[in-house]
């Protein structure tokens, strides 16, 4: 059985299971600026979660009514 024919069984018994294909489409992390890219973001994060100190106690609180479900 060829490449194809076993890609294309293993994907019919996928569906039979009830899935379907997704496509994903990520950012590249070996593009230049990518590591600087995440550091900026985590940095505004940061800066962001020091200027609301109520955010904090909101997620903890949210997550608490999860935990409860």
């Amino acid at each position: 059985m060829g490449i194809n024919e076993r890609v294309s069984k293993h994907r019919e018994a996928l569906r039979a299971a009830g899935l379907r294909p997704l496509q994903i489409w990520v950012p590249d992390t070996r593009q230049p600026g990518f590591e600087d890219a995440c550091r900026e973001q985590a940095a505004r994060t940061a800066d962001a979660d020091r200027a609301d100190a109520g955010l904090s106690a909101f997620a903890d609180a949210a997550l608490a009514d999860l935990d409860e479900h």
